[in-house]
Order: C-alpha cells, then structure tokens, then sequence
C-alpha cells in the first residue's frame, strides 16, 4: 500500500477548506497562495520586536506598508461640509511614534468612532495602510489596525515586550496579521510537511528538519530562531531548483542529435577566407567550444554572453556556416522585427556572394539565407517557406513566425536564439521539434549575467563567455547631464549633437515612451522618489518634435518607435543606416542589435527610467566604429536619490559584468531576477541570488551528484514532491525564462 500520498494530504489541502471562503478567495487571487503548503513558505518579510517600534521616518512613499508604533496623540475635529452642512463632520487626527518619527493617522466620518474609543495615548497598535503625503506631512489615511495588548494573562511584561512579530508581504485587501492568524491556523499541518533535503546532506550541514524551520520562520521566540530558519529553507530552495536543471541537463544529455563537423574546404573555410580581420582570442576560444559541442551526438545547449559589440553575431553565423557545411540548416530567432531584419541584413552582408546560393554570381559553397516574419507579403513568405522545406536555404532568419506549425525544415541542425530573455521553454521546444531529431541549440545574449544568475537562471546551458573587444571599437565616454541642476548642460548636450553631426556623424536620442498613447495617470506615476517622478516619461514624438524646431533646427530628424508599421521602420532603419538622417529620436527598439558604425553619439532623457542593464545596452549603440562613442544620461532627479547614483555607476564603467553585480545588488530582492526569468523568481522567496553565491554552487554540485547516481529520485519521496510543485508553478505561468 502506497502511504506517501495520504502523507502529503494536509500540505496539499485547499486554503478554502480551512479558512473562512472570503480570506481564501483574496489569497488566491492577490498572493497566489491556493494551499496550505502555499501559505506556510509565504514567509515574513521582517520582524518587529513588540518593544521596538518602526523607524517611522524611513517609511517608502505610495507603498502599503505595516507599522508597529505607539499613539502619542489623538484630536477629534468637526467641521463644515458639503454632507454636514452644521458643522457636524468628523475627522480623527491620530499621531503616532516610533521613539524617532512621528507619523499622521486620518480617519473620516462614521470611521472615527471605533478607533476615538481604541487608539488613546500610550496604546501600542499594528497599523496598515498606503503612505501618502498631505501638508507636507507623511499620512495615512484610514488605516486598518490591531492593538497590540498582552492577550494571555498569565504573559509576563517581560515576554510580551521580548516576542517577535512577524510582518508578511501584505496587500491593501489583507493586512499583515490577518496572514498570520490564517498561518496561526496551518501551522500544525507543518509538522507533515516531507523533507525535500536528502537526510545525509541536512545532517552534514547541520540543518534544521523542515517542520522546525517552518514554525521558527512564522513563530520565532529568538533572533537566532530566524537565522537557522532561513538558513534551513534558502538550502531548499537553491537545492530543489538546482535538482530541476540537473535533470533536465540530464535527459537532454540523453537526447540523440546529429553530429555536425564542418567540412575543411567548405562554406565556413570560404567565409573565413573573406573575412577582413583576424578573429580575437576570445572569438577563437568561444568557437571552439562550439564546434566542440557540434561534433558530439548529443544536442549542444550553450549560453554565449557576450559584451555589447564582443563579435557575438560573428560567432554565431561560423557555427551556423558549420552546420550547413555539414549538410544541415541553421535557424536564428530574433525577438523583434527590427532585429530579424538587422541580423538578415548584417549576415548576407558579411557572407557576400556565399549567401547568394542557386544565383547567378552566388559562389560555388554558396547557400540561400532567408528572412521569415509575421509582417511579410504572402508571395514572398510562400518562397522563403519552399526553401526551407526543400533545403535551398541553409540559413533563416526570422522572429516568432519560425516556431508557428506551417514552417518546415528540411533538416534544422542548429537553433540560434538571440536575447534568450524573451523566449519561454515552449518556444524553444517547439522549435526544437521542428528537427528530424533535436537540433543543437545555441542562446545568445548581450546582458553580462554574473555566474550565479547565470547558475540559477539558465542552469541547464552550458556558458561561454566573450569579454574581449573587437581591434577598433572604440572606447564609449559616458556623463550624466543633470538637467534640472543645470539646465546649461543640457543646451550643451544638444551643441555635441550638432558637433558630432557636423563632423560627418550620427546621433540617437533615445525616450521612455511613444507619446501618442491615452495618458493614465497610474501608468505615468512610478515611484515617488523625487516630485520629477509625477510627470510623465518624457516621448519620442514630443522630444522629436521639439528637437527640429528648437536646438537640432535644420538637422534631419526621423523617429521610430515599435507601434509603426514594420515597412515604415525598416524604412526609417535604412536611411539611418545609409546616413540620410542626422537624428533619429527613438525608444528602446534600438536596445539590440542595431548596427550603424556612424552613429558617435547618444542622448538618453529621463535615464532614471531605465534599468542598469538597460542602460549599458543601450550605450552599446555608439562607438561601432572607428570614431569615440558619446553617451548622455539627462536626468531631473536629485543628486542624492538612488536614481542618480545608479546612473553615475553607469557613466563610471563599461565592464557590463560589474554593472550587472551593481545592478542587482540595487533592486530589490522581489525582481533580482528581472526578466532574465519570471520564473525561478517566483520559488525563490529566501534565497538571495548574489548574497548567496556559495550555498547555489554548493546546491548545484550536490544536486548534479544525486542525479547522476538516481536520476529518478527513487528514495526521495520529499523531493519528488518539492519538484512537481516548482514544475507546477512553472508551467502554470509559463515559466522557466519567459
């Protein structure tokens, strides 16, 4: 008789069935938390100790935050309205104290009576609600609350003051300690919670037994009750996450694939031929690596990271050469239009007449290269889907529409996927399916990922690294113009432009949004680090506008944007390209992939608005060629903000990798991961990605070890169970890298 099931039984058990259906419904709906396992590993974010109070003045703007303070105050005010004409309005203004802030309590109407009775002098309370600012002065505006009293009448003073209270990543509809009572209410089901750790490796890192960790993590006596707790569960999560990809390297390994060699004197030997310039010994290095995995008969899956303008596409396109040397096809995958083309553009441009196979004047190793997107005409989509099928093209380039069921190969040996980010596993797999057995894959992207990410995001790649650049790419200078400061700075970033133009070169102007969408008001509001957050993203169409009649007069100035029609921007991408336009007043569809050697400079409004890496992407742009790249971040905020800072770190180096360690040590915990993954993110609740560098590698190493001796897991009942649900959670939000 199997009893793992009926073991699992009240972990597995839905919130509804055991909490009242309201509570439920909100926790499922606004947390994601659907069982009782689900509610027991939404842990607390902090802790407050009952005789410490919050520092009040430290308290993040527009967030819903919970606060443990002590009123100092409280005034009844009536007053004149339009409801209570005789002066028979209330409000309650209640102050509270941490001891080091003070903090403003408002409630209205028929709300003051309750808490004008509760919230006297001297109470201790939780309070909860969204900071706002009136007057000046910090507020919130009718908080939910709990006294805080020594319910148990047997409590000491003493033990009362001393007990931590666990504050839970909240949400307006659910106060914090309406979680715990609910968490108060599962936590004896902790107690059958299975072990996912193996029990030799818990016992030789001496960690806590998963019930104990789970009831320290919510119910703590001591500090120290916290600390073995998160130490406990960070190993579960870094272990079962690294189980996951061990094992799918594993089945991968088991996967059959061609082997793909490149003939001596063949396409690849013709091209190499060709080329201007030596390759570096990084580019050389790299390639070996890849032909390496292209000789073996198992399906290559490597990651290659490279620095904006490392020679990345160069690496890539010998592999695919290599491949339909070998007889087979190559596929790369884009993920936008701009890009598909770019790439289809620089690829036959740098292949000459071999990319011009069954031409007149195409060489004699020459192969078709084809372009496939959404947007083309029908005629020409027909021919490039026959070449496919019949094996003509060796090479397609093209976007999404590659995976869709009606494009067939004749023999797909290699997919390039470039700036991985933006495909889930899905796509990768259903292209995969597309190969008479699964085609070697081949992830590019441009963002430096620092070696732990690069373990816990796309653990099943193998990595190569490129970060040398190429003879002749010249050094990039980067400053931050503080526009509202100095105004002054910002006139002389528009001079550079028009000397840089004058010079016989080009210039980006890169914004944050289009312009002609319907202004929401939400959306134009992010944060409110500084009152230069409250206006709107600056817009290309208004920049642009303001730009040719006022400091770039008499310059030609073009805009692209992703909401035109894909002919209108290859248009605008071509001209730029051929030098017809000076400017081109852009927003992020420039961020990769785009290649114009003429383009030295760079001016990037509202900078604050984008990420590091972002920024660092984007900077890549200038500098293509011979002649030193100009990039200006104008930004309003504040010289102290982290904005500023943030920015200045980016004017300070080029090395993408430090930028990226900068970037991540930045951001919060909650979007670590960023788009690299929406997935791992979502089972990583302890775990700190580049805190915790040392217990993901030791994770890694062990949980490779276990599945090379059981790759089924066969004594691991806790385990098993640990991974379907991470797999679940996984394919539920399409996860993985979506």
């Amino acid at each position: 008789m199997d009893l793992v099931p009926a073991l699992e039984e009240p972990l597995k058990q839905p919130l509804k069935s055991v909490l009242g259906p309201a509570t439920a419904k909100v926790m499922a709906e606004h947390l994601g938390l659907h069982t009782v396992g689900d509610l027991l590993h939404h842990y607390p974010r902090r802790y407050e100790e009952r005789g410490q109070l919050t520092h009040l003045a430290d308290l993040p703007m527009d967030e819903h935050v919970t606060v443990v303070a002590m009123v100092a105050d409280a005034r009844l005010h009536t007053f004149a309205s339009a409801k209570a004409p005789r002066g028979k309005g209330q409000r309650l203004e209640v102050t509270i104290t941490d001891g080091s802030g003070r903090l403003q309590l408002v409630f209205f109407g028929n709300g003051v009576h309750k808490p004008h009775k509760e919230l006297l002098p001297g109470t201790r309370a939780m309070f909860a609600g969204k900071v706002s600012v009136f007057n000046r002065r910090l507020q919130l505006a009718h908080p939910a609350y709990e006294l805080l009293r020594g319910d148990d009448p047997d409590e000491s003073v003493e033990t009362w003051a001393g007990a931590l209270i666990p504050l839970y990543p909240a949400t307006a509809k659910l106060e914090s300690w309406k979680i715990g009572k609910a968490v108060q209410t599962v936590l004896p089901s902790a107690q059958e919670a299975l072990d996912p750790l193996p029990p030799a490796l818990r016992e030789g890192r001496g960690l806590v037994p998963l019930p104990e960790a789970l009831l320290k993590i919510h119910r703590p006596h001591t500090k120290a009750d916290v600390a073995q707790a998160r130490d406990r569960l960070k190993w579960d999560e870094a272990f079962v996450l690294q189980v996951a990809l061990a094992r799918r390297r594993h089945a991968d390994a088991q996967l059959p694939a061609v082997a793909r060699e490149p003939s001596p004197d063949g396409l690849l030997a013709a091209f190499d031929d060709r080329l201007p310039f030596t390759l570096t010994d990084g580019q050389k290095k790299v390639s070996k690596e890849i032909f390496d995995d292209l000789a073996t008969e198992h399906p290559m899956h490597r990651l290659l990271q490279g620095e904006v303008g490392s020679g990345k596409t160069l690496v890539a396109l010998r592999a695919m050469l290599a491949v339909v040397d070998a007889g087979g096809q190559a596929a790369m995958l884009a993920p936008t239009e701009v890009l598909a083309q770019q790439h289809h553009r620089s690829v036959t441009e740098m292949m000459g007449e071999l990319a011009e196979g069954g031409m007149l004047g195409g060489a004699d190793h020459a192969t078709k290269v084809v372009l496939l997107t959404g947007s083309m005409g029908t005629a020409a989509r027909r021919q490039a889907m026959l070449d496919l099928v019949t094996g003509e093209a060796g090479i397609v380039i093209g976007t999404h529409a590659l995976i869709e069921d009606k494009v067939q190969f004749h023999d797909l040996g290699l997919v390039v996927v470039d700036e991985q980010h933006r495909f889930g596993v899905e796509q990768r797999d259903a292209l995969r399916g597309k190969g008479k057995q699964p085609p070697h894959l081949l992830v590019m992207t441009a963002t430096p990922i620092p070696r732990t990410v690069a373990m816990t995001v796309f653990g099943d790649l193998e990595t190569s690294v490129l970060d040398q650049l190429p003879a002749g790419r010249s050094p990039i200078a980067t400053h931050v113009v503080p526009a509202a400061d100095k105004p002054h700075f910002l006139a002389r970033a528009w001079e550079r432009v028009r000397e840089e133009v004058g010079n016989g070169h080009q210039a980006y102007v890169v914004c944050p949004r289009i312009g002609d969408e319907e202004d929401d008001p939400k959306k134009a509001k992010k944060s409110a680090e500084d009152e230069a957050e409250k206006r709107p993203p600056l817009a290309v169409l208004d920049v642009a506008d303001h730009l040719a009649k006022g400091p770039l007069n008499g310059l030609r100035v073009e805009v692209l944007h992703g909401r035109m029609h894909p002919d209108d921007k290859d248009a605008v991408m071509r001209r730029f390209a051929a030098g017809e336009t000076d400017v081109l007043v852009a927003t992020t569809v420039i961020e990769v992939g785009v290649n114009v050697p003429n383009a030295t400079a760079m001016v990037i409004m509202d900078a604050d608005r984008f990420g590091v890496s972002q920024l660092h992407q984007l900077r890549g742009r200038v500098g293509r060629g011979s002649a030193p790249g100009l990039c200006l971040l104008v930004t309003e905020m504040p010289e102290a903000s982290a904005a500023r800072q943030r920015l200045t770190a980016v004017a300070s180096t080029l090395d993408g990798f430090e930028l990226s360690r900068i970037d991540l040590e930045q951001r919060r915990e909650g979007d670590v991961l960023g788009q690299a993954q929406s997935g791992a993110r979502s089972s990583l609740r302890v775990l700190a990605v580049i805190e915790d560098e040392e217990i993901i590698a030791e994770a890694r190493e062990e949980a490779t070890a276990l599945v090379a001796r059981d790759p089924e897991l066969t004594n691991l009942p806790g385990l098993r169970t640990a991974l379907d649900a991470l797999l679940d959670e996984e394919r539920e939000q399409y996860l993985e890298k979506g």
